[in-house]
């Protein structure tokens, strides 16, 4: 977790599975998004031991906890999480990660309410998503799942 700098509790970053963002706090989002990227970039800079670009390589804090750093870096993207109601309804269409069948990786789904054509429009967000995880040091391989969805999964770039 990264303390948020106002003192206001800790960062989460969106999965897909919580509520939308209230109206009126997008800008305090994301500038709590941009605080936990650079944190993060920080902690991998100081933890890489083979020097270079701290982009390249996700860190032992990520490895251990790929749904979060997952959704971080998409979130720090600027692609849009999907988000469901008290209910459990889905009411925003946007990528869901969740931890992948084998340690260590994570699974980045495209969701959205009924109607909505998030299915439609899966493979080109998808695509989006794996660039952006891509960008730091993620390696993202788009699946087609039962009933033809298609998904990533997610997981540290070799060297």
């Amino acid at each position: 977790m990264t303390t948020v700098p106002d003192g206001g509790g800790t960062f989460e970053p969106a999965t897909g599975d919580g509520p939308l963002t209230p109206p009126g706090s997008a800008g305090r989002r994301a500038a709590d998004v941009r605080v936990a990227a650079e944190g993060l970039i920080q902690i991998r800079r100081l933890t890489r031991t083979s020097g270079g670009d701290p982009r390249t390589a996700p860190a032992a804090w990520e490895l251990a906890r790929p749904v979060r750093a997952v959704a971080l870096a998409l979130e720090a993207a600027g692609i849009s999480p999907s988000a469901v109601d008290t209910d459990g309804r889905r009411v925003a269409t946007g990528y869901k990660v969740r931890a992948g069948d084998r340690p260590g990786t994570a699974v980045v789904e495209w969701l959205g309410p009924p109607g909505s054509g998030a299915q439609g429009a899966e493979e080109r967000e998808l695509t989006g998503c794996a660039r952006a995880l891509a960008e730091l040091g993620w390696e993202a391989l788009l699946y087609r799942g039962p009933r033809g969805r298609r998904f990533l999964e997610v997981e540290p770039a070799g060297p």
